[in-house]
């Protein structure tokens, strides 16, 4: 075990499954708008005493997207109903930066911690899908670097947002009459390069300080925001040593931002196909290429490359990209991955529908912890975001089959030790700045 610590595990619960033909599985359920699949899933993982399940979210469709990505309930609304049918499982959810306002998230995540205890996380996301511009009354997507500028100062209006009200702002005292002391509610008055907003916000402080932050982006935009804000990043790399190269930058990165470098919980996503056998495992990848829609998943690959990769031939090895401007950190590693394998454009159109561009791994439940635990001890990983090709049985069987091997080997948690989603990453609280200022008086006040 890496310095006695446990790895972190969460789940991402694509409604349709990872797998571009998962759905079509004998024994898959579709969850994009059916709530008893997800509470029933949400349920399974919490058994298997993960850290928390969460929803990826796009703000448009087509009939060529993954079907996860097609139809699906709105996440936010979706971890409120969450709340009340779990009880510990960190519940969270993808938001755009550049498609809502601060004050309306800011006030909706705050209600799902307080709804939950504690249990709230926030993906923020810049939003990859050119295609919501037009739903949103824009004439096109922003540049990438504005939308990283954008989201520094959004996040930050958010935390500011939290912040208007102090611990113990509500009295309620029904002798006195008093409701509110008036000394712990704060005006933010924010004016910024994009966004003008006053507050205080409508409901108090989340349990948790804030909400978990968590963050995907790799490009060197994303990367420098999630060394200065990130508390959880999902990775992408398929090849432990740059894993661990991955990891070493974003720790510079992070303390050179003055952060401790394990600020941040590293999490790469894992695609677990489990089997009797090796080969039993393989059998079930075969089966499920069967089913694969090739547009939607040509269209997968093109989202994640930031480029049509229709218009190449399937057969030929995959061609030179210019830099990619919308997923700039998965168009890194497929390359990456296409040049070190010597992959066609169809092998590598195959690989990205199993897990959406993240790594695949195939075998006995003994396999897959093997794999995980040489990730974990070698510092490729804190933990691991888990993708299953479709629901619910592959996630049953990862809790029922994998989990106990970790727990036997001192890997991973036997029961929950805390109740908040901080508890369970091991994140501390954030203070109120009110009390990080009375306490920077107290240690500054010269001796009597």
């Amino acid at each position: 075990m890496k310095n006695g610590k446990k790895m972190h595990i969460g789940t991402l619960m694509t409604w349709a499954g990872t797998h571009v033909g998962g759905w079509r599985m004998p024994d898959a359920e579709h969850g994009g708008e059916d709530l008893d699949v997800v509470v029933r899933c949400a349920q399974i993982a919490e058994r298997g005493k993960l850290d928390f399940v969460f929803f990826a979210d796009g703000l448009a469709t087509s009939l060529d997207f993954h079907p996860s990505s097609m139809l699906h309930l709105e996440p936010l609304t979706l971890l409120g109903a969450l709340a009340v049918s779990t009880s510990h499982i960190g519940l969270a959810a993808t938001v755009s930066t550049t498609y809502s306002e601060p004050y309306n998230v800011a006030r909706m995540l705050a209600s799902i911690d307080h709804m939950s205890k504690g249990r709230a996380g926030w993906n923020v996301v810049t939003g990859s899908q050119p295609e919501a511009a037009a739903n949103f009354s824009k004439e096109k997507h922003p540049p990438h670097a504005e939308r990283y500028a954008v989201a520094e100062e959004y996040l930050s209006v958010a935390k500011g947002l939290w912040d208007t009200w102090e611990e113990g702002a509500v009295v309620a005292d029904k002798a006195t009459g008093q409701y509110i002391e008036p000394s712990k509610m704060h005006v933010l008055d924010h004016t910024g390069a994009y966004f003008k907003v006053r507050g205080p916000l409508n409901i108090t402080r989340p349990p948790q300080g804030y909400p978990v932050i968590l963050q995907a982006g790799a490009s060197e935009a994303g990367l420098n925001f999630a060394a200065r804000t990130a508390e959880v990043v999902f990775a992408s790399q398929q090849d432990i040593d740059e894993a661990i190269a991955f990891a070493e930058d974003l720790r510079d990165r992070c303390e050179k931002a003055g952060r401790p470098r394990d600020a941040i919980k590293i999490l790469p996503g894992l695609a677990v196909v489990l089997g009797e056998t090796q080969e039993d495992a393989r059998n079930k990848l075969n089966e499920m290429s069967t089913l694969v829609d090739p547009v939607a998943a040509m269209k997968v690959l093109s989202d994640r490359l930031g480029e049509d990769m229709s218009r190449y031939s399937l057969d030929e090895p995959v061609a030179e990209l210019p830099e990619s401007t919308l997923m700039q950190g998965h168009a890194r590693v497929l390359t990456s991955m296409a040049r070190r394998k010597n992959l066609t454009l169809r092998e590598l159109r195959d690989l990205a529908c199993v897990a959406t561009g993240h790594r695949v791994a195939f075998g006995t439940p003994e396999e897959i912890a093997d794999d995980m635990e040489e990730w974990f001890r070698r510092g490729a990983a804190d933990g691991f975001m888990i993708k299953t090709a479709y629901l619910p049985a592959p996630l049953d069987e990862f809790v029922d089959q994998v989990i106990p091997i970790l727990q036997k080997r001192g890997l991973f948690r036997e029961e929950y030790e805390g109740t908040t989603l901080r508890d369970h990453l091991g994140l501390p609280r954030p203070a109120h700045p009110g009390a990080r200022s009375e306490a920077a008086i107290t240690t500054d006040a010269p001796a009597d």
